[in-house]
């Protein structure tokens, strides 16, 4: 696969339609200065700023000795700061609406379908009943999937303390999870070092002790419960303020649902309201977790002492997968058709990721970088094939060569 002026890369194993097999590695902990960083009430979580490409102390210094390092990577750095310019220009002239109107008003059309979903279950008619649960899984997953990841890198306002109201209220309240450890490992560890291995490589998705099966179709739907229980865990590294309010929004968030089912759609048991939570929190876990794992795993992968600069890791490391109306509703273009988007200008919100899907797709394209796309029924064959190569056994590293 060419970078640039026929400069290949290389993977330390075979390469089948873009995707890099081989040799397993033992699986590691990443860089040690690492390990001890925690997000205690984000009193750590600025170790890396959001789209902040890691310096020399990740091993950059070990290209090419002494001087010769800065006037190597030179081409790369113009590369990103060309594209920064023309994505740059895009965002400028494009008004508040393009910037977030669009996507905060998905949000509140989710919003408002909540009374409509609730009453459609009180139906003892199988079709409105449906439709009520189909209306609040969707809406359910709006909320917790695409406001938690606007929210999380503040794509929703270009205030700061507004960015953190609507951070609390979407990661927290509805999603049962902590803001400082969600904004941490998704924006500082995955996008700081995607496709690092032992830091951004995606190995908390992977479960090897399961079979194909049981992970691609079954363990999905344990999502609901599973994360909160990953949530209560993770709160041991938050500060203990950090840690109350978590468990006060958790609470509210599950208290609240499950008020509704038995006050307004007028559930009979508490166990039968509870049913009707993990049904519609999962209905769209399978997609959910297809997609983290399609559009990283099965790439290349890199050492930290051995990683490319932030153009090259991001085209290299990152797939886009085609559109589809009910995931770019309910996940966001970013997490979808755009995801290259996303990485590279990662405070985008989900409609001008989709904006600048032309000029970085062309730009990349004409520099004769990679530009990963693929469909979602090709990379769930890909993964049903080789699941024990992509998830059970840990990934190869991939080798650039001449990249300097």
């Amino acid at each position: 696969m060419p970078l640039e002026d026929g400069d290949p890369v290389r993977p330390r194993g075979r390469q089948l339609n873009g995707e890099v097999s081989g040799i397993p590695r033992l699986r590691g902990m990443g860089d040690p200065s690492l390990r001890s960083t925690t997000a205690p009430g984000g009193s750590r979580t600025d170790v890396m700023a959001e789209g902040w490409e890691p310096g020399p102390a990740l091993g950059d210094g070990d290209v090419t000795p002494g001087g010769a390092l800065q006037r190597a990577w030179q081409p790369e750095e113009a590369l990103m700061t060309e594209l920064s310019e023309l994505v740059q220009k895009v965002v400028k002239s494009s008004s508040w609406w393009e910037r977030h109107g669009v996507d905060i008003s998905i949000l509140a059309c989710s919003f408002l379908l909540l009374p409509a979903g609730f009453l459609c279950l009180r139906s003892a008619q199988a079709i409105p009943f449906l439709v009520g649960v189909l209306t609040l899984g969707v809406v359910h997953h709006t909320l917790t999937v695409k406001g938690s990841h606007l929210a999380s890198h503040n794509a929703l306002t270009e205030s700061k303390s507004w960015g953190k109201v609507w951070a609390i209220f979407f990661i927290e309240l509805c999603s049962a999870f902590t803001v400082e450890q969600a904004t941490y490992n998704h924006v500082k560890i995955h996008h700081g070092y995607t496709n690092i291995i032992g830091l951004g490589d995606s190995s908390t998705w992977k479960l090897p002790f399961l079979n194909r099966y049981v992970y691609m179709f079954i363990a999905p739907l344990a999502v609901p419960i599973l994360t909160p229980l990953v949530a209560l865990d993770l709160l041991r590294n938050v500060e203990w303020k950090a840690a109350l309010r978590t468990l006060c929004c958790m609470f509210l968030g599950f208290y609240c649902h499950y008020w509704l089912l038995l006050h307004i759609s007028g559930f009979q048991s508490p166990w039968s309201a509870l049913l009707c939570m993990l049904v519609t929190r999962s209905l769209l876990a399978h997609p959910y977790i297809h997609v983290n794992i399609f559009q990283h795993i099965g790439l290349p992968m890199f050492a930290a002492d051995r990683k490319p600069k932030r153009i090259h890791l991001m085209s290299l490391g990152v797939l886009n997968l085609p559109r589809n109306p009910l995931l770019d509703w309910s996940f966001g273009h970013s997490l979808i058709s755009c995801h290259v988007e996303h990485h590279l200008f990662p405070s985008l919100s989900d409609n001008m990721c989709l904006k600048i899907k032309p000029i970085v797709s062309q730009y990349l394209k004409q520099k004769k970088l990679p530009y990963n796309e693929d469909t979602y029924s090709s990379r769930l064959w890909l993964f049903l094939q080789r699941y024990e190569e992509l998830m059970v056994h840990a990934p190869p590293i991939t080798e650039l060569v001449g990249i300097q």
